[in-house]
């Protein structure tokens, strides 16, 4: 098991490779669909985003609402295909350096990965309670009105993931059905 801590600077993320086991501490971003799409749309209109991306990861995640005593509800990842219209240009010309969700990733947003040097982690689906323990503080820091869409700083501590793609394109996802389709062909 690995444990970085954030920002992430491209060295660290570039030695990560796919299925490594990692430990995420420090601050990371929140973002789904309706934050992405107003950020790419705002950069295309020549505005500035209301937060800075270099080296940090976003987490495809909208929160659940708190119970009292709580910092965040039920926190599990989206599905990360829902953002791959957006990810390539946040990557080359924002400097994000993460993105933690689930599911397979376009060709478009891998190759700006492997230009870039960013990795995306792979978070578990359902098991959204059991993450949220590792969130230490959740803080809207743009976008209010999106709700659970708005972007979080989430302070982290220990949060798990899986590295499903790596920098230099070698696929979890990938090499998991090629593995299967070995094992299970006569």
């Amino acid at each position: 098991m690995l444990s970085i801590t954030t920002p992430l600077d491209e060295a660290t993320a570039r030695s990560l490779k796919a299925g490594d086991q990692v430990l995420i501490s420090g601050t990371i971003l929140t973002g789904r669909d309706a934050a992405h799409q107003r950020m790419v749309e705002t950069l295309r209109a020549g505005g500035e985003l209301p937060v800075d991306l270099r080296d940090q990861i976003i987490y495809y995640v909208g929160p659940c609402p708190a119970r009292p005593g709580k910092v965040v509800g039920s926190a599990g990842p989206t599905t990360s295909g829902r953002m791959d219209a957006y990810a390539p240009l946040l990557i080359r010309e924002k400097g994000l350096r993460g993105m933690i969700g689930k599911g397979g990733r376009s060709p478009e947003v891998i190759r700006a990965m492997q230009e870039a040097g960013a990795v995306y982690f792979l978070a578990t689906g359902g098991a959204g309670a059991l993450l949220a323990r590792h969130i230490k503080k959740a803080t809207v820091v743009a976008y209010a009105d999106l709700g659970p869409e708005a972007i979080y700083r989430l302070e982290v501590e220990e949060f798990p993931v899986i590295v499903g793609i790596d920098c230099q394109g070698n696929d979890l996802y990938a090499s998991g059905r090629a593995k299967y389709r070995r094992e299970v062909s006569p």
